[in-house]
């Protein structure tokens, strides 16, 4: 019987180092840990500070859009902190008139509705009585609606949402508070703001940055002109049609349709027009198809003589790309994304445009969406043809 042969030292120091756990391990476990719990903590402060991003968001391009006044008066020798304060108030003060004037128009209208809504119901069943042969009194049918069940289930609704209603507001409010309070600052400490931004870049970064800033700040200035104007184009011409019509609160409905027409993407004509053609309709049904058509009408118009014409100096994006844009803002940040979304890609094209080397166009009809002459196409016809031009040469050698 063979004994086993008996194990050297230095074999039994190779197997226990090969069971050993390597050095790095432990190291690279704790990193890729460390590095996993940061990348969750990250993710869920980002989704907890998402609403104020966006303000501070809304805040920065609500700056850029009056930096350019605020610079003129500055310019003329007045504080910025001043000056910024001036043109906040010129804003608030024509905000609340708009607001205040469209309030008194809509709750007059909801009364004069209201007043009226006996007679009109009272033409209502005239009508049914007459068509259908009944018997119906406007008692039974109030007290009809009173005893209902889905009237009682609707107050009780509307109490219980009395609350969500109310923190939503305030909400709001605390909103529109904090992007006023941000945009004041970034307008009113812009050239602090820009040295603090350049301190830690080098010379040639700091310049690349500030020529960033002046492009934004002339293409959202550019983009809130032309809006405005045409705004006013639109109000103006709106105005004319009420008036000519006897339309009740023309003027209010006249600056209702130019700047929810212009201020708010892809749907704002259909908003803008709506309220107009509803106050119409209770002065003649025939004023609110009126209306429709010229809202028709005017957008068309605008669309392709009036916006081409003011943003092409202004803005300079083609139409397709500012519709794209208002629908890839409005996926990623919903409305404050539609309305951010022309400024913003106008500013980058025009900035990225300087550092995209453009050549000449060869003189080619191609370009010109034309086929070139002599060539009689690559296709059936096009063999065809060539057949045909050689045939008379065929039979002359025949």
């Amino acid at each position: 019987m063979t004994t086993p042969p008996a194990r050297r030292p230095a074999d039994d120091a190779v197997a226990q180092a090969g069971r050993r756990m390597p050095h790095w391990l432990p190291r690279a476990m704790v990193l890729a840990l460390a590095l996993i719990a940061a990348f969750q903590l990250g993710s869920w402060a980002f989704h907890q500070l998402t609403g104020l991003l966006i303000n501070i968001l809304i805040a920065f391009f609500l700056a850029l859009a009056i930096e350019p006044a605020v610079s003129w008066m500055a310019s003329r020798g007045m504080r910025r902190g001043l000056a910024t304060f001036l043109v906040f108030l010129g804003l608030t003060i024509v905000t609340a008139g708009f607001v205040t004037l469209l309030g008194s128009m809509l709750a007059g209208q909801i009364i004069k509705m209201v007043e009226g809504f006996p007679d009109y119901l009272d033409s209502v069943i005239h009508w049914i009585n007459q068509t259908f042969h009944t018997d119906l009194r406007r008692v039974d049918v109030q007290e009809g609606l009173l005893h209902s069940d889905w009237l009682r289930k609707y107050a009780q609704n509307s109490a219980a949402g009395v609350l969500d209603v109310s923190a939503q507001v305030l909400g709001g409010l605390f909103q529109l508070l904090t992007v006023a309070l941000f945009s004041f600052y970034f307008a009113a400490d812009g050239p602090r703001l820009r040295r603090a931004l350049c301190s830690v870049l080098p010379p040639a970064r700091q310049a690349e940055v500030l020529r960033a800033w002046e492009i934004a700040v002339d293409k959202t200035g550019g983009y809130l002109y032309s809006r405005g104007l045409m705004a006013l184009i639109s109000g103006i011409a709106h105005y004319i049609l009420l008036q000519a019509l006897g339309v009740p609160y023309a003027p209010v409905l006249g600056v209702w349709v130019g700047l929810v027409s212009q201020f708010i993407p892809t749907i704002g004509t259909y908003l803008a027009g709506a309220l107009p053609m509803l106050i119409a309709f209770t002065v003649n049904p025939w004023y609110a198809v009126w209306v429709l058509i010229f809202v028709v009408v005017y957008q068309q118009f605008e669309n392709y003589m009036l916006q081409p014409k003011l943003t092409s100096k202004t803005v300079d994006i083609h139409p397709a790309v500012a519709f794209g844009s208002v629908i890839a803002g409005t996926a990623l940040l919903g409305a404050v994304g539609a309305l951010i979304a022309i400024p913003a890609t106008a500013t980058l094209q025009a900035f990225l445009g300087a550092y995209v080397k453009r050549y000449a166009v060869t003189d080619d009809p191609r370009v010109q969406g034309h086929r070139p002459r002599g060539t009689g196409g690559t296709g059936a016809g096009g063999r065809l043809r060539r057949l045909w031009a050689r045939r008379p040469r065929t039979e002359e050698s025949a």
